[in-house]
């Protein structure tokens, strides 16, 4: 029985819509979890044909599994991940499985930031930056400020912290060793401007443009994308270096197979590179772009780790805009309404909410914690735009809150960034109802 193995999922997004895809495709699915909670909530991986529990940071423990479904009745015809930072173990494995492997090297370089900076040497497409080794007891940078720190190996906004002052330098260069002991810090020069989302697929080293998506950032003591429009007309200049400086960026990398997102910024007439992650990108992506195009990306990176011959041809082209909800205060969650009001509202695709009743919601210090979506479509950018706003603002979360559920969280808006980026929190505030 053909089968592909999937190292690690969530319960939504780009990596449960591989699930999904590769039963389409009439592919034995089995899924590999460290987390229990998922098998004592089966029914909500029905695409899920076989889970198993296993200690995904050990790559024995993973080996053996799969040779025991390898010398059962199954087939392993790919051995993929969608999720940081399991991408590479995936590759590895594939490879040792005798599988259509993804380009190990290219995605080991990209799991680490400070690797990619350095792979992308004799390109204009790094920003300024340098690397402060993790024996360091104290930091400066020479870089003017204000300045980006990050931890390497960090992913989702998590531990990405801007410094203006030489004490928010300081401070956020003890958080990062406090919580990374040991750890080098990757420092970057801030870059101002419009950033870029650019999803890749690289076959036998032709690297396809499959999307390119403008992202609006708030800056929440983190970067959190808030909104992403699907850019459908990429033939101006502007566009075209774009997609040429992620082509480069993705062969610096030495990917000759995979998959890969990119997020770029135009600064000092170059485009440079935020982040480069070997994986389609999480969330809504997979949907927004299929909402857009017609393309599952999920399912043509499945057929081309099966060796198959991905498609890129648009089915349609629509204009898309995603729209997140976020929380600017933490609360137990009494209940949600507005959800049926949003998918009806014009021009609304998709509504999602993800949070179940009970659970403490939070501003967010990642990604992971944007707790529902509206996808709007349109005649222009515009109207697609105000369609998603206009949905997700029918999204209502009932909150319950109390001091001790108080969250301390840096509730700045991003007064670095031009245009989008001063929306104010209190457009989020709108999507909260407060109960007693």
């Amino acid at each position: 029985m053909k089968t592909i193995v999937f190292i690690g999922a969530n319960q939504s997004g780009s990596s449960y819509e591989a699930i999904r895809a590769a039963e389409e495709l009439h592919y034995y699915t089995v899924l590999l979890t460290d987390r229990k909670s998922f098998l004592e909530k089966r029914a909500h991986f029905p695409h899920a044909h076989l889970m198993k529990l296993c200690r995904l940071d050990q790559i024995n423990d993973i080996r053996e599994v799969i040779t025991e479904i390898a010398q059962d009745r199954f087939t392993v015809s790919a051995i993929v991940s969608f999720i940081d930072p399991h991408c590479h173990t995936a590759a590895i494995l594939s490879r040792e499985f005798g599988c259509q492997p993804f380009s190990e090297r290219a995605i080991r370089l990209m799991l680490d930031k400070a690797k990619s900076r350095r792979a992308l040497r004799g390109t204009p497409h790094s920003p300024p930056y340098h690397v402060i080794c993790g024996t360091a007891k104290t930091a400066e940078t020479k870089l003017e400020l204000p300045v980006v720190l990050k931890a390497p190996r960090s992913s989702a906004s998590k531990d990405v912290h801007i410094a203006q002052t030489s004490g928010a330098f300081q401070s956020a260069f003890s958080d990062l060793r406090k919580r990374y002991p040991g750890g080098s810090v990757l420092v970057e020069q801030y870059m101002p401007g419009s950033q870029y989302l650019v999803e890749t697929l690289t076959i036998d080293g032709e690297t396809h443009i499959v999307a390119v998506i403008q992202q609006e950032i708030l800056f929440f003591g983190r970067f959190i994308v808030t909104g992403y429009q699907i850019i459908t007309d990429t033939d101006g200049a502007f566009f075209r270096g774009l997609e040429q400086a992620a082509r480069v960026i993705v062969q610096a990398h030495g990917m000759r197979d995979g998959p890969c997102h990119l997020e770029l910024r135009h600064f000092a007439d170059e485009w440079r590179l935020i982040e480069a992650n070997p994986r389609i990108s999480g969330g809504a992506m997979n949907v927004l772009i299929q909402t857009a195009y017609g393309i599952n990306l999920a399912k043509e990176t499945l057929k081309a780790a099966t060796g198959r011959v991905p498609e890129f041809v648009r089915k349609h082209q629509k204009e898309a805009f995603l729209q997140y909800v976020l929380v600017p205060e933490a609360g137990r969650l009494v209940k949600v309404t507005g959800k049926s009001q949003a998918q009806n509202s014009p021009g609304v695709a998709q509504v999602y909410v993800k949070p179940k009743k009970g659970s403490l919601l939070t501003p967010p210090a990642s990604m992971g914690q944007r707790y529902a979506y509206a996808i709007g479509t349109g005649t222009t950018a515009e109207e697609a735009r105000a369609n998603a706003k206009a949905g997700a603002s029918k999204i209502k979360f009932h909150l319950r809150t109390s001091n001790t559920l108080s969250v301390a969280y840096p509730m700045r808006i991003n007064e670095l960034d031009g245009g989008d980026a001063h929306v104010r929190i209190d457009y989020f505030a709108n999507n909260i109802v407060y109960e007693p």
